[in-house]
């Protein structure tokens, strides 16, 4: 059983993660000109970062991590039309997918968040334009839902319980599953089961949260880490 010392610690690692999740929903509301800079070197030997924010975010969600990897001579690109995300995982993974017909890109990095990973596996799986996609690094993903997701008054959210259709279907597709590198905390409050995947490149940073995750030096790290390695063919 849990001692007192870890349900307080973990009581405030949710309040810090709402905390964080709810200054950051405010500063997108901001209007930002990094999305015309990321895109900036013509290296052939830099990463093609596609950048596939969670549900309920807008792509600013990510921006701290986008600035890392933009400093860090990527092409950080952004989907403006994935908006809040707030569609189905097979819709918003056809929003991607024209955003990387249209652009014509290859050999691309997903970095992905929380529902993003989901929408980032059926994309490689699933979709006509799968081939454009070398990898995807996925930060908090729940792989096989979350069961807090079933109480959700919201449509989109109770898809991500683990009972959904959806959510089954894309859990037994390992096809994709070796190009996969999942990303998580030692303790998150919106994925219980946690983001292991089988088959997958497992890290488990020692870090608390969900959204929080994402402005991490360790998970930056880990990341830029990936990005400088070929990754699988």
């Amino acid at each position: 059983m849990k001692s007192m010392l870890q349900r307080g610690e973990q009581a405030f690692a949710w309040l810090l993660d709402y905390l964080y999740a709810g200054a950051w929903q405010l500063r997108a509301l901001l209007p930002s000109k990094l999305a015309k800079q990321l895109p900036t070197s013509s290296d052939a030997q830099v990463e093609q970062i596609v950048l596939v924010p969670g549900i309920w975010e807008s792509w600013q969600f990510m921006l701290p991590l986008a600035r890392d990897l933009h400093q860090a001579g990527h092409r950080v690109h952004v989907v403006p039309a994935l908006g809040y995300n707030r569609g189905t995982v097979p819709a918003m993974s056809e929003v991607v997918a024209q955003y990387l017909a249209k652009a014509d890109l290859q050999e691309v990095v997903l970095v992905a968040h929380s529902k993003g990973g989901l929408i980032g596996k059926h994309l490689m799986a699933a979709s006509t334009q799968g081939y454009r996609i070398n990898r995807m690094i996925a930060i908090s993903t729940p792989f096989s839902g979350s069961s807090y997701a079933r109480y959700a008054p919201i449509r989109s959210l109770r898809a991500l319980s683990p009972n959904d259709t959806g959510v089954l279907k894309l859990a037994a597709n390992l096809s994709v599953n070796a190009r996969i590198i999942s990303i998580f905390s030692r303790f998150d409050p919106h994925i219980p089961g946690g983001s292991e995947l089988a088959g997958a490149t497992n890290i488990k940073l020692e870090t608390m949260g969900h959204f929080r995750l994402l402005n991490d030096q360790r998970l930056k790290q880990a990341v830029c880490e990936h990005l400088s390695s070929t990754g699988p063919a």
